[in-house]
């Protein structure tokens, strides 16, 4: 009989946390050049239908991951000429974008495919599972670590490599600055708007694997909202983990840890619909303790260049 805490439970908290991590990430990004991106959760929406598409064009997975990021990154950049250029606030924009990802994604899976709430094909091949040489043969160790897709292990590198960019070198100080003072910064010679550009179409990237996690690593289909809120957990993410890279992991990691408690509790015979609130009642939980005001602000930033 299974029990609720095993070490099983450790290795599928990697998978479930890997999406969630990735678009933290690019939330964290966003934050630290004045960007509040509340379009995390419709980016990674269309990262997963267009990972999915690219798949059926391409037969072929890493095709497909580049297809989605290329997608999701002119959506970015959408998002990033109404909030930057237009000077449109950023939340406004950012909850239109979810609904379009939305609406458009189930339009294009009826027009495409021709099917309605999910699509799969079981010849589709899905990302593969890379079994670590040496860690794999570790006892417990190897049934944690290895077996997972490239995209669970990318995301722990992508977020090391962030915190070593956002504190350790000069891009990482000038984009601090643009979050902090942008009229300091333009005074210093930065050219802000390219530094928000980039950090807006780094974030859409980070989405657009994160979507290809959940419906090419996780699973092999695309169903309409599968994110089911993903983004704005990841949201919560970044405000929590104070838009560190590092932060963001570990709290990225409480989520996913929640998220993997939800998933074996439905083999104990418990109502569905509970066990599925659980990750998002740990969120409201934890955004009663969240003090910091600053993401409030940054949306009012925008407005004021």
């Amino acid at each position: 009989m299974d029990t609720l805490l095993d070490w099983s439970l450790l290795s599928s908290t990697l998978r479930t946390v890997a999406p969630l991590l990735l678009a933290a990430l690019g939330g964290a990004l966003c934050a630290r050049v004045g960007i509040f991106n509340v379009a995390l959760e419709g980016m990674m929406l269309t990262g997963a239908f267009t990972a999915i598409l690219g798949n059926y064009l391409f037969g072929n997975v890493l095709l497909a991951i580049l297809f989605a990021c290329v997608c999701v990154g002119v959506l970015a950049l959408l998002f990033g000429y109404l909030s930057i250029q237009l000077q449109a606030n950023a939340i406004v924009v950012g909850t239109a974008m979810n609904f379009l990802a939305t609406g458009l994604t189930a339009f294009s899976l009826f027009a495409i495919f021709g099917v309605k709430g999910q699509y799969y094909d079981q010849t589709m091949k899905g990302l593969p599972k890379w079994d670590i040489p040496l860690i794999k043969d570790i006892p417990v160790v190897g049934d944690v670590l290895s077996g997972h897709t490239p995209l669970v292990y990318l995301a722990f590198v992508l977020a090391a490599g962030l915190q070593y960019l956002m504190f350790r070198t000069v891009m990482g100080f000038r984009l601090m600055a643009v979050g902090e003072n942008i009229t300091a910064a333009k005074s210093l010679g930065i050219r802000v708007r390219r530094y928000q550009y980039g950090a807006v179409l780094a974030s859409g990237i980070l989405c657009a694997l994160a979507g290809a996690q959940l419906s090419l690593g996780q699973v092999t289909l695309f169903a309409e909202n599968m994110t089911a809120g993903r983004g704005f957990i990841a949201l919560v993410a970044t405000m929590l983990g104070q838009s560190s890279p590092l932060g963001v992991t570990a709290s990225s990691l409480l989520f996913g840890f929640m998220d993997a408690i939800s998933i074996r509790l439905q083999g104990f015979s418990l109502p569905t619909h509970f066990t599925m609130m659980l990750p998002y009642v740990i969120t409201i939980v934890v955004m009663l303790f969240f003090k910091d005001k600053s993401y409030l602000r940054q949306s009012g930033r925008m407005d004021s260049k």
